[in-house]
């Protein structure tokens, strides 16, 4: 039972905090978000994103980061830390001791790291895909506007072999040995 309620938690925790930095990321590239996925990032976040934006300072909302989604990844990575504190304390009372408050901070980073790894890891498995499949698709050209600004310092380093682009498969790679070293 204690596997299932830490995936579950887990699982939320992921969708969440993916949610806020798709959202970000998307506003960073300036996608159109009244299309998929945007609307549905926009539902899930909004609920959080819009009243941090009214506590940010003027001079970070009207920045071109987009702080207010940066912020509610990290308020969703800290809520997903205390509430794995929680059920830690709830289903293993005696493991527990008050040295483990010290521990939320350090899931809240590996979560929103290991989020953005995987993240991008997924999104460029999509767009690899996609770019043999059905490279006209109107979803290929949002993942190209996602994906294009992380692949363009490996495509600088790494010449075409054969005619073929294996900056995503590196970036894959890389974004996998990330995961590795994360544990």
């Amino acid at each position: 039972m204690r596997a299932v309620v830490l995936f579950l938690l887990e699982t939320a925790g992921f969708l969440m905090v993916g949610a806020a930095l798709l959202r970000a990321w998307m506003n960073q590239v300036k996608v159109n978000m009244s299309a998929q996925p945007g609307r549905f990032v926009m539902a899930l976040t909004h609920w959080l994103v819009a009243p941090l934006r009214k506590l940010l300072p003027r001079s970070l909302v009207q920045s071109r980061v987009d702080w207010g989604s940066l912020a509610a990844a990290v308020v969703l990575a800290l809520g997903y830390g205390v509430l794995w504190v929680l059920l830690q304390a709830a289903l293993l009372p005696a493991a527990v001791s008050s040295s483990i408050l010290l521990v939320i901070p350090e899931l809240a980073l590996r979560l929103l790291v290991r989020v953005m790894l995987q993240g991008l890891m997924v999104m460029l498995l999509v767009y690899a895909v996609l770019s043999w499949v059905q490279p006209g698709s109107p979803l290929m050209g949002m993942l190209d506007r996602l994906c294009s600004p992380i692949l363009k310092p490996v495509r600088r380093v790494l010449p075409l072999i054969g005619g073929v682009d294996l900056s995503v498969l590196v970036l894959i790679v890389l974004l996998q040995v990330g995961l590795i070293l994360l544990g």
